[in-house]
């Protein structure tokens, strides 16, 4: 279509007008040097005569002018058609309603100039917006120019501008979890630079401690925390990567060395005195190899800091330069810094026992002694993992040897520190136990200096490879799980985009039942509830209202009431989500397709019975759907809704205990006080009306997804069309409107 047809108004040209259409393919001169002579003429107010003058000589260079008036402008900020104005200029752009950021608009707002690049169909047209008072009275002027896209801009350069459009870099290079760049950033973009900048490798001690001990949503709070405090220490062009599971890479340009030892040392101590929200009883700590890259290839430079930093976890704690061990003070300890070698500690109530011990291995190891169980259990909250293997008498005063073991399996410290029993008992009953509490070798006196040296040393490298093998599988399996985790995410967020709601609702449940299930764990052991059981939870919470997807769009987000009829369409929506998931032969019986059965179909359910589909009472439903239920009431109370306005958390709260949105578990409700402190913070910051990113159109969350959405349910919508087509009514299953037309009274 030519573009004279595709105007909305075909005007002579005249400041009377409220909007003057001009189109020209003429371009006489450089579209800069218009621009310029625009931004020099419209500085100050022009007559209605000067207007016309110039916008003449603009339609020489820019392939449309528009004149447009502050009444059509302001028509076109609101987005609110008026009877009186037409509005309707968008539609040159074959749009039937106002862009979504109108530059006409903004420009009038601040009385300035703005551009941008828009399509309309194949051809691309660069847009500028000026404001200008004319006769005493504010327009805009509109030049859109075409752009030639072959020549536009160079191969490399334009993909630079792709991605800073679209916010690729960010996403591919981002860290999820905690922000910061990632593995592949490294790779990608920074292995082989040549610059002038200090480089640390960064080392959570006990990291796997931390995830053992408290589950790993404990562990994902301590990464976030670390990762704060080394930003609060560096600058915002500072570069943190996280190099694996606990490791961090730091770089810091244009530093002199000096200033590079300070700021690590800083690190150190931010961290060890930082709180992990949630884990009062965890301590933090970390390990810090730095050095001064000169103009040498990073790759190289990182080897280098990485050697430095397992120095440093031989200590705990600790940063390790190039110069040596750096102290407290920020003195470096030359002397130290040919001393620092893995470390044995010696546990045995004989002094004598323990200078032998020492003389064997003392030329290779840096040796700890301690001469009975409770020095032992000291040296290992001081050390921790930087201790590369015990060497431990059983019979000594006390705390004997069995002691110490069933602390370090407690404390799961058995499984990154190799226990050698050394001892003169050599019974079977001994020797058996000390296996079954998880000693890695029984040595048996008297020793044999070449024997000792080899079994230690053979052990040590063992759960060296053991702790590298660990870290690549456990790299591997969060991977997974969280390609896992975002194609469920997807999949939820895509019934929430068509329930009309924020498709932050996904995301608050899984947070509020995660919590829910720490607190209740905490309370009770009634429910018998493992890492993995809520973890399993946690995860198919995303799913609750999946079976949304098989109800009509125009039933889910009818604002006000519902009839009788349209509300038992909805309450079908906990049967069709069981049902897809039943209908799941492959997976059926995987735990967490189990999981969000119970959820989908029972998470409507109430404790006194008055729920549905099945009316179940009490403890007849499943834990995971009753906290999932508490978790969804709750959310959609302080949510805005289609059919309501956000309540305050004191209000949601009030109506729970009160049984206006049904009986819940006594034991749930006591949780949901205990939690509420932390909830109400996130509520605040979360509520649209106090979030400004609700004022936008879509939310940052569901635009980061928008793209797989569109490819994804595509592919959902014909699978399952597919896969229902023995509903009853096969012709009428479609799910691309809805769905609600195939349900039947039966159903």
């Amino acid at each position: 279509m030519p573009l004279q047809a595709s105007l909305a108004w075909n005007m002579p040209l005249s400041v009377s007008n409220s909007a003057v259409y001009t189109p020209s393919g003429r371009a006489a001169s450089v579209l800069s040097e218009a621009a310029a002579a625009l931004t020099a003429e419209a500085a100050s107010e022009l007559t209605a005569e000067e207007a016309e003058k110039e916008m003449e000589q603009l339609r020489k260079v820019f392939t449309i002018v528009r004149l447009v008036d502050a009444n059509r402008i302001q028509c076109l900020a609101s987005g609110k058609p008026s009877s009186k104005i037409d509005c309707s200029c968008y539609c040159f752009w074959g749009k039937n309603k106002p862009c979504e950021n109108c530059i006409s608009a903004i420009a009038f707002r601040d009385k300035a100039e703005k551009t941008k690049l828009e399509f309309l169909d194949s051809v691309l047209y660069q847009v500028f917006s000026k404001y200008v008072e004319i006769d005493g009275v504010p327009y805009v002027i509109e030049m859109l120019k075409t752009l030639d896209v072959d020549t536009l801009i160079d191969k490399s350069e334009s993909d630079k501008l792709v991605n800073q459009i679209f916010g690729l870099d960010d996403r591919i290079y981002r860290d999820v979890l905690t922000g910061a760049y990632n593995r592949r950033y490294y790779e990608e973009e920074l292995k082989t630079s040549v610059n002038i900048q200090g480089v640390a490798m960064i080392d959570l001690d006990d990291f796997k401690i931390y995830n053992d001990t408290f589950a790993h949503s404990a562990g994902d709070a301590v990464l976030k925390t670390v990762v704060k405090q080394i930003r609060s220490c560096v600058r915002s062009t500072d570069s943190i990567v996280r190099y694996g599971g606990d490791e961090f890479l730091l770089l810091i340009p244009g530093i002199d060395e000096d200033t590079f030892v300070k700021k690590l040392r800083e690190i150190r101590e931010r961290v060890f005195a930082a709180d992990v929200p949630g884990y009062s009883t965890i301590h933090l700590s970390v390990s810090v190899g730095g050095l001064f890259c000169n103009n040498e290839m990073l790759e190289k430079v990182v080897e280098k800091a990485d050697r430095l930093m397992y120095q440093a976890k031989n200590q705990k704690n600790t940063v390790v330069t190039e110069k040596g061990i750096v102290d407290a003070n920020g003195n470096t300890d030359l002397l130290k810094k040919e001393k620092v070698r893995q470390q044995i500690l010696v546990v045995d109530d004989s002094e004598m026992n323990r200078e032998i011990l020492s003389d064997m291995l003392g030329n290779d190891f840096r040796i700890l002694e301690a001469e009975n169980g409770e020095e032992c259990l000291q040296l290992l909250d001081q050390y921790g993992t930087g201790i590369s293997a015990i060497l431990l008498d059983i019979v000594m005063p006390k705390m004997d040897g069995f002691e110490v073991l069933n602390v370090m399996e407690r404390k799961h410290l058995i499984e990154d520190i190799p226990v050698i029993m050394i001892s003169s008992e050599d019974s079977d009953v001994y020797v058996r136990r000390a296996y079954e509490l998880g000693v890695s070798d029984y040595i048996s006196r008297p020793f044999d200096a070449k024997v000792v040296y080899q079994r230690v040393f053979n052990t040590i490298k063992l759960y060296a490879k053991q702790r590298r093998l660990s870290t690549l599988i456990g790299d591997q399996i969060y991977e997974k799980e969280k390609n896992n985790r975002m194609m469920i995410t997807i999949l939820s967020h895509i019934v929430e985009f068509r329930n009309g709601e924020s498709g932050m609702h996904v995301l608050h449940i899984n947070r509020l039942t995660e919590k829910i299930l720490e607190c209740l764990v905490q309370k009770t052991d009634r429910y018998h509830l493992s890492y993995s059981d809520r973890y399993l939870i946690t995860t198919a919470s995303a799913l609750h209202d999946i079976g949304k997807i098989g109800i009509d769009d125009k039933i889910l987000n009818k604002p006000g009431k519902l009839t009788k009829d349209k509300f038992e369409i909805i309450k079908t929506h906990t049967l069709i989500g069981a049902r897809m998931l039943e209908d799941m032969e492959v997976y059926k019986n995987e735990p967490l397709v189990k999981m969000a059965y119970q959820i989908c179909r029972w998470h409507h359910e109430r404790y006194d019975g008055k729920g549905y589909p099945d009316g179940l009472k009490g403890d007849d439903i499943p834990i995971s759907a009753q906290v999932v239920a508490l978790a969804d009431v709750y959310d959609a109370l302080v949510s805005d809704r289609v059919y309501k306005k956000a309540y305050s958390h004191e209000k949601a709260i009030q109506m729970i205990l009160n049984g206006e949105c049904g009986a819940f578990n006594p034991i749930l409700l006591e949780c949901l006080l205990d939690i509420q402190d932390r909830i109400k913070r996130k509520v605040k910051g979360s509520t649209q009306e106090n979030n400004p990113l609700k004022k936008k159109e879509k939310s940052a969350e569901l635009k980061e997804f928008e793209n797989a959405k569109e490819d994804f349910m595509d592919s959902v919508f014909k699978n399952m069309e597919k896969e229902y087509t023995d509903l009853g009514n096969p012709e009428n299953a479609d799910f691309s409107s809805g769905g609600g037309q195939s349900q039947n009274a039966d159903e």
